[in-house]
């Protein structure tokens, strides 16, 4: 058996017990790793491990380490009450609102995951409460993490960008940015009409009960003032009593006050941050990573109280998948896999065809696997395909990417099963459940082709 088909149907397995069973990935990767190079290639570890990719690894590590932070200091909290409240009480903006800061979280550094479990509860709580259609909510929600998703400081962007550049592809990291932010925004603005989104134009939400439901979000200082006069007025009595009640509740109120403006100045601190780690790394072409992990420290230093635990939210599990499969990307590539492949797809009469079985082969298999684990091997694989001359390398990877990730809609991706999860007690979970793996059924059927026919065949990129 040749090299390249071990590894070929080391990559299957990986894939099928990473689905079915609860193994990352990752893990999985360096075992397939370990086992392929040394006992068909002849490699010894040091080789294998040198496959890692070490500034990919760091990107990660410094980009959810600056999230975590953001989410811990209530920055996100922020970001989600301030644009809901921007609406006023304009019930057919709200599904907009939850696309939009779904995008931004996951354009700043945010796992798709991780934005979409901090989002999709809410999102959906609003379309229970305001007669929404929850399969509308909760796809806009996952399609605004993949509009955000190939930000050039995201996770998904970057690992797509550091892949072709260790390719040596040429990388346009805002054409696959607009890309995906353009292809998911429309598949949003279908949905929107399909689902009802004219009749939400002529209603509008009670104002009290619009603004109430986000004073409740955790870290919310108006209702930490609630909860702190409270007990003490409750727990006294007598005039001489009331009057030191009375101090000790206006001294609380102070302490409120000044912690409130305290949380406050850190939030604006953090969002400045994001914006200098992204000024840094795009205009000066700096390492993101470094950039992002500097950020982070001199948040921690600045307010050391609000940063305790974020190290422990860094998305750990994400950083093994990557160095896991980064790894065995690596093998793939020794062994000279992607360029069979990639040969037998460019040999399927035309290099079109060929493009748009890779595309399905993407779309397919990210449905029912985890879209990071399968981004830095469908790139390698397109490299045949863009070595004819005849299609744009960028033109290419953005569709392949695009495809990749436009299916995480699916119930057996963590995203689609995050909106089933949460759905709201208006609608049944098996109700929910079949509109969901419907939606995610005619995504994994037609979005490659209309990927491919709107991005790879014009060649406009």
């Amino acid at each position: 058996m040749s090299p390249e088909l071990i590894s070929i149907l080391a990559l299957i397995a990986l894939f099928v017990i990473g689905t079915v069973l609860p193994i990352n990935m990752g893990a999985l990767g360096f075992v397939a790793a370990w086992l392929v190079g040394v006992y068909a290639l002849g490699l010894d570890e040091k080789e294998i491990i040198g496959g890692m990719s070490g500034d990919l690894i760091l990107t990660l590590v410094g980009v959810t380490y600056l999230f975590a932070i953001a989410r811990n200091n209530g920055t996100v909290d922020l970001i989600v009450r301030g644009a809901v409240r921007a609406v006023g009480g304009r019930v057919a903006l709200i599904p907009w609102v939850m696309f939009a800061v779904t995008g931004v979280l996951t354009a700043i550094g945010a796992a798709s995951p991780a934005a979409c479990a901090i989002i999709g509860p809410i999102a959906l709580g609003f379309a229970g409460r305001h007669r929404i259609s929850p399969l509308l909510m909760g796809m806009l929600v996952v399609h605004g993490a993949q509009a955000g998703g190939f930000s050039p400081i995201s996770i998904y962007g970057v690992i797509t960008n550091s892949v072709m550049a260790e390719n040596d592809l040429p990388v346009n990291e805002g054409a696959i940015f607009f890309t995906s932010l353009l292809i998911n925004l429309a598949i949003a603005i279908a949905l929107f009409f399909a689902l009802g989104g004219r009749e939400l134009m002529s209603r509008r939400a009670v104002p009290g009960e619009f603004g109430d439901g986000f004073e409740d979000l955790p870290g919310g200082a108006v209702a930490g003032r609630a909860a702190g006069s409270a007990t003490p007025a409750g727990s006294h009595g007598g005039g001489g009593t009331l009057t030191q009640t009375s101090g000790a509740t206006t001294t609380e109120t102070r302490v409120d006050a000044q912690m409130a403006r305290r949380r406050l100045t850190d939030q604006i601190i953090t969002l400045v941050a994001f914006v200098a780690v992204a000024f840094v790394a795009l205009v000066f072409e700096r390492n993101i990573g470094f950039a992002a992990i500097t950020a982070a420290v001199i948040l921690t230093a600045l307010f050391p109280k609000e940063q305790k635990g974020a190290i422990k939210q860094i998305a750990w599990p994400t950083v093994l998948l990557v160095a896991g499969v980064s790894c065995f990307a690596t093998i793939l590539n020794a062994a000279g896999a992607p360029q069979a492949v990639g040969t037998w797809a460019a040999g399927l009469g035309t290099v079109l065809i060929g493009a748009l079985v890779l595309c399905y082969v993407g779309g397919i298999t990210s449905a029912f696997a985890s879209s990071t684990a399968l981004l830095p091997i469908i790139v390698p694989i397109s490299i045949p395909l863009i070595a004819t001359g005849d299609v744009s390398a960028v033109a290419v990877v953005a569709a392949l990417a695009v495809s990749s990730t436009i299916v995480d809609v699916s119930p057996f991706s963590t995203n689609g099963a995050l909106m089933v999860a949460n759905r709201p007690d208006t609608i049944s979970e098996e109700k929910y459940y079949k509109q969901v793996l419907s939606y995610s059924v005619l995504v994994t059927l037609a979005g490659p082709l209309l990927v491919w026919a709107a991005v790879v065949v014009p060649g406009w990129i």
